[in-house]
């Protein structure tokens, strides 16, 4: 299962951690997922969604 969201695509970001003596290895920013019940095309389904996309209702929650 990837760490993708079901709604807008969003995924892991990668960057460096850096420390105090400025030696940096790399490090990965994971996206904030939530599995809710949602209505996907007519039907109540599972899916994995970011929570920007819950906060801004691009999904409709199923009860």
């Amino acid at each position: 299962m990837s760490n993708r969201c079901s709604i807008c695509g969003k995924g892991h970001q990668t960057g460096n951690l850096v420390s105090h003596s400025n030696i940096k290895t790399h490090r990965r920013w994971k996206v904030n997922l939530c599995s809710v019940k949602a209505i996907v095309d007519g039907s109540t389904r599972r899916i994995r969604v970011c929570s920007r996309c819950l906060r801004s209702n691009k999904v409709k929650r199923a009860i």
